[in-house]
Order: C-alpha cells, then sequence, then structure tokens
C-alpha cells in the first residue's frame, strides 16, 4: 500500500467530504525517477499531471542553434505538466526531466476528469494553474525589464534550494545569461557580504 500522507496535504482543503478524499487519493499513482530520467519527451504528448513529492526537475527546449535552455524548475509541492499537451493532447516542445531523484504522484488526464466534478478538487486545480501562470508571466517579464543580477537575486529569494540542487549551466539559461555571466554575479555578490 502506497503512503499518500504528501497526497492528503496537497488536498487538505477543508470542504472535501471524507468520500471524495478517498476517491481523490485512488486516481493518483506513485512514481520514482532517477536522475536524469524524463516525465515527458518532447514530440509526444503529456498523459500525466505530476504532484512532485520529492526531488527537482526541469522543462527546457532546444534553441535554433542546438543550445538546451531551460524554461522552468520544479521542486517539492509542484505540479510538473506541460499544460498545453496534457489538455489539448498536443506534442510538446519540449521536455521535462528529472534534475535530481524525484518522487511523483501522477495522474491520467481520464482519471482526472472523472475529479472534475468534485468542487474543492476544481479548487485546487485552478488555484495552480492560477499560480502557474503568475509566475510564468513574472519569469518573461523579469527577463524583459529586470537586470540579471536581480533576476537571480529572486530566484534565490524564491527558490533556495533550487540553488544547491541544480547545475549553474542551467540556471543560467533559465535567466537568460551565460555561465560565465552567471559567475561574475554570484562573485559580485559574494564580495559585497564581505
Amino acid at each position: 500500500m502506497e503512503d499518500k500522507d504528501f497526497l492528503k496535504s496537497i488536498f487538505a482543503e477543508p470542504n472535501f467530504k471524507p468520500e471524495e478524499i478517498t476517491k481523490v487519493m485512488q486516481q493518483y499513482k506513485k512514481q520514482e525517477f532517477a536522475k536524469n530520467d524524463f516525465l515527458i519527451r518532447e514530440g509526444s504528448v503529456g498523459n500525466y499531471y505530476y504532484f512532485l513529492e520529492s526531488g527537482f526537475a526541469r522543462s527546457y527546449a532546444i534553441d535554433l542553434e542546438g543550445n538546451d535552455i531551460t524554461t522552468k524548475f520544479f521542486g517539492p509541492n509542484d505540479i510538473v505538466i506541460d499544460w498545453y499537451s496534457y489538455f489539448i493532447k498536443k506534442p510538446t516542445r519540449e521536455n521535462l526531466q528529472a534534475i535530481t531523484p524525484c518522487v511523483a504522484w501522477k495522474i491520467t488526464f481520464e482519471d482526472f476528469m472523472k475529479l472534475f466534478g468534485i468542487e474543492p478538487f476544481r479548487e485546487v486545480g485552478r488555484t495552480r494553474l492560477v499560480n502557474s501562470f503568475f509566475e510564468l508571466k513574472n519569469h518573461t517579464t523579469s527577463m524583459i525589464i529586470d537586470p540579471a543580477k536581480d533576476r537571480y537575486l529572486n530566484l534565490v529569494k524564491e527558490k533556495p534550494d533550487l540553488i544547491q540542487n541544480v547545475p549553474l549551466k542551467q540556471i543560467a539559461t533559465y535567466l537568460g545569461i551565460t555561465d560565465t555571466s552567471l559567475s561574475r554575479i554570484r562573485k559580485e555578490i559574494a564580495n559585497e557580504k564581505i
């Protein structure tokens, strides 16, 4: 029997009836990923919606020059999903990959839709979707108007565990800078603290 305490913490919404929580828990399956395993590969359709219990993952795309560019990081309690591919059933243009070993809870689209009649479940999903949208919007705007140093400091503030668990090259591409520029920024920040 899988320990679903993590899921119970995600769905701690007080408006769930006991039978609704039971139904929700039954739809999720635990899956473990080793470092570098793919949750979704570019060109495939996203069939699962994952809640990440532990570990770190990222989404990335390959640009026109063949560079690997990180578009999003995922940590504990995050949803790992390509929203468009999962809901529209179109092939994804990105890869979603484990950066560290990960434990996730997955649900198929069909099982997700079975639960959509449960209002508290819909509310949890709506809140997560809206938060994901705002995070994407803030990142996109920050890439346009904030200096690279500020983008890095915001990432450290918002996701401090990420910095210790993710390769600097991936952080640099996410911030839209080279790893050399990121090293310079980190050195500058370290010197300011002295």
